[in-house]
């Protein structure tokens, strides 16, 4: 018998780039024992093209990625989730969605690398620093022993990943 991933959706405002960068990260290193989602409390519609390059870069599929309603996560034929984080910026004053029923949720803030201006380097790299925070966070997240740990423990652990100062990497632009 063959148990289910452990799905994980990630949230965001507009489903255009943190939540997708977290979604492809953590289906490349869950190495299928984890399947990630992505969707957004008010989608822009639209994947942002930075986001889709610097994914293409990284070596990542990005041809079946589209932004969606967290709506469609809620549906009784949608995947059950385990885990639902948001990774809206909190500082930003965005709004985060609330996410009803039983996964274990948390808020790992992420600035939204969207919202940067400047030139094309500078706003490239605002993406990388969003991907490589998004990746320290999932690399923490899955060192966690869930069959070991009661259900507080780990609600308690993750909601501790997004307030980690270390899960910020410093990326140099390339």
């Amino acid at each position: 018998m063959t148990m289910r991933p452990t799905n994980v959706l990630f949230l965001c405002t507009g489903n255009s780039a943190r939540s997708f960068l977290a979604e492809c990260i953590l289906g490349r290193m869950g190495q299928g024992r984890f399947h990630g989602y992505s969707a957004g409390s008010f989608p822009k519609g639209t994947v942002n093209a930075l986001a889709l390059r610097l994914l293409a870069e990284q070596g990542f599929a990005t041809s079946g990625l589209r932004s969606k309603s967290w709506d469609e996560f809620s549906a009784p034929d949608a995947p059950a989730m385990d885990f639902v984080f948001t990774v809206c910026d909190q500082a930003a004053g965005e709004v985060c969605p609330i996410w009803p029923g039983q996964p274990i949720t948390a808020h790992w803030g992420i600035p939204d690398p969207a919202a940067v201006n400047g030139s094309a380097p500078e706003r490239m790299l605002a993406f990388r620093t969003a991907f490589r925070m998004l990746e320290r966070r999932i690399q923490l997240f899955l060192t966690i022993r869930f069959k070991e740990l009661n259900r507080g423990t780990v609600e308690r652990r993750v909601a501790e990943i997004g307030h980690l100062q270390g899960a910020a990497i410093e990326v140099p632009a390339s």
